[in-house]
């Protein structure tokens, strides 16, 4: 009682405070504005409160972070991509804040709705970033980016992405997570091993 609390928190701050510049006489200037600085700073073990100078350094972002959903498309040999997104609306409909918007293209010849996507909208200002789209999508269409800086001076006409800003390629999503992608290409292959 009488203050003593407090002391014992300003005390906890001190120790903080003083181990953050005993590290820093210790490992030298190399901490900071390097990849290796970065990921040391981050690590668990590490003693100390670290200030990231952002955008100069930025945090080391682990797999499975997710920040907006982006739409997969297949590279095919002749230039050509295959989008796998067949328009069910299964993510629009398990999408909490309601922020997707699908319209599904229709063969000019009979009139009849064709398993592609004619657009696709995401309003990332509405986006939650739960990863419920990625989660529920039965054909690995939708993923979760890595790509969090996206503010811009007119956000009416920028966050309201379109199917060309949404999608991306196969390889891009195994350059971000790649232990994902080695598991889902896995297992899709022992799928088509059992179905042959």
């Amino acid at each position: 009682m009488n203050g003593w609390g407090i002391i014992q928190g300003l005390g906890v701050t001190l120790k903080h405070f003083l181990k953050t510049y005993l590290e820093d006489i210790r490992k030298g200037k190399g901490r900071y504005f390097t990849e290796e600085g970065v990921r040391e700073r981050s690590a668990s073990s590490v003693t100390g409160v670290f200030t990231v100078q952002y955008p100069e350094e930025k945090l080391i972002l682990p797999e499975e972070f997710r920040y907006l959903p982006f739409l997969v498309y297949d590279e095919l040999p002749d230039q050509e991509r295959k989008i796998r997104c067949t328009s069910c609306g299964i993510c629009a409909k398990v999408c909490p804040p309601q922020c997707i918007w699908i319209k599904r293209a229709i063969d000019p010849d009979t009139g009849r709705p064709k398993p592609t996507p004619a657009e696709f909208y995401i309003d990332v200002d509405i986006c939650m970033n739960c990863g419920f789209c990625a989660e529920y999508c039965p054909f690995d269409a939708i993923k979760m980016d890595h790509d969090y800086e996206i503010a811009s001076f007119d956000r009416k006409a920028e966050h309201v992405y379109s199917m060309e800003k949404l999608l991306k390629s196969a390889s891009y999503y195994e350059e971000i997570r790649p232990k994902n992608f080695a598991r889902e290409e896995a297992a899709r292959l022992e799928k088509e091993a059992k179905t042959s």
